[in-house]
């Protein structure tokens, strides 16, 4: 039975980069030592990351005035890192609240400046992606902060805010490498890696070099981006097997005809899954507003069973269990089902689950 992981993070890997990583694992390229073994100050770990590095700049268009940073705490530690360096002086940072990752991002900001709500989905339970025209924003604010896809709520943005001289910084954790975009529009992207990149451990950052540097003194030397700028993110041991699996699945990536080519696929699946929940009568539902799904992370609830009035949730996932349909609960917050179908889910799978749902709706409808 083929086993398909719609985890929402950490995520499925492409099948081929573990089985390269496997291949790999005792000894790599002859040098006689794991990479995990490898000291990361050696050339052959030094090579592995500035190729990972080349890789990413490369897929994404990185331009040659943005750093790209291979750092560890998670998009967590993002949430505070960023207004301690990018204040520079100011009081106050934009943020635009779109579900559970921008909450905690701006709780985490609050402790640092003043934020600026500059638009909320909250009157709709975080189902839709706010209208640019009605965002409050101020032109003196340090940045303006946003989450181009909610992994919990299943919204995404389908364009780019514009702010002018003001940084635009976005939390891209969960659909990073999954489209094209043009990094220039941005002042800083962040993103923890267990979902589009590798496993859990690494946290990428992309920032534009002249927010670098503007940290308070004082600031401990971890939390400040150009002690990691400087060091070429090695001022202490990196997550360097993580890096390594990083930089197979962007060359899993290349081959595979890049960003461009990933995102057809996206699209196409997500297509897939979305016209079998809106097909079904009200079997199943999506609570997102159709312009703002997301082609990542999809949640669904179901209707109750005619025949008793109750919940087919329990019904639902363990007869998906068995079919090699895993990890499709909804986050505890929210409940319901989430099928998260990142860069390296096959079509097959959601072809799987569209299968499965069906016969499963047919049944119990």
């Amino acid at each position: 039975m083929t086993i398909y992981n719609f985890s929402a993070g950490p995520a499925v890997l492409p099948k081929e980069v573990l089985q390269q990583a496997q291949a790999e694992l005792p000894d790599w390229h002859g040098s006689g030592m794991s990479v995990m073994e490898m000291s990361h100050r050696g050339k052959e770990y030094m090579g592995i990351q500035a190729q990972a590095e080349a890789d990413l700049r490369e897929l994404i268009g990185v331009p040659a005035n943005y750093k790209v940073l291979f750092l560890q705490g998670g998009a967590s530690q993002q949430f505070a890192m960023i207004p301690l360096n990018l204040l520079r002086g100011k009081l106050s940072a934009d943020y635009v609240n779109t579900g559970e990752w921008s909450k905690k991002a701006i709780g985490e900001a609050k402790k640092f400046s003043y934020v600026n709500v500059v638009a909320n989905n909250a009157d709709k339970n975080c189902t839709y992606v706010p209208a640019f025209d009605t965002w409050k924003l101020d032109k003196e604010a340090a940045y303006v902060h946003y989450t181009p896809n909610e992994t919990i709520g299943g919204v995404e943005f389908n364009w780019v805010p514009k702010t002018g001289s003001v940084p635009l910084v976005a939390d891209m954790s969960s659909n990073i490498l999954s489209r094209p975009v043009d990094v220039s529009k941005f002042g800083l992207i962040y993103a923890g890696a267990q979902k589009n990149i590798g496993p859990a451990g690494l946290t990428l950052v992309i920032v534009r070099d002249d927010l670098v540097g503007h940290a308070p003194s004082g600031l401990p030397a971890m939390l400040d981006y150009k002690t990691h700028a400087e060091n070429d993110s090695m001022y202490n041991t990196p997550p360097t097997y993580g890096i390594y699996m990083a930089g197979l699945v962007f060359q899993w990536l290349k081959k595979n005809g890049g960003i461009a080519a990933m995102e057809r696929t996206n699209i196409a699946k997500a297509n897939l899954l979305y016209a079998a929940i809106d097909a079904s009568n009200g079997f199943y539902h999506c609570p997102v507003n159709k312009a703002d799904r997301s082609r990542m992370n999809v949640p669904f609830t179901l209707k109750d069973a005619p025949s008793t009035g109750s919940g087919l949730d329990g019904e639902f996932l363990k007869l998906a269990d068995a079919r090699g349909l895993l990890q499709l609960k909804g986050h505890r917050s929210v409940g319901g089902m989430r099928a998260s179908i990142y860069n390296a889910m096959p079509l097959a799978g959601v072809q799987a689950l569209v299968n499965f749902m069906n016969e499963f709706s047919r049944n119990h409808g």
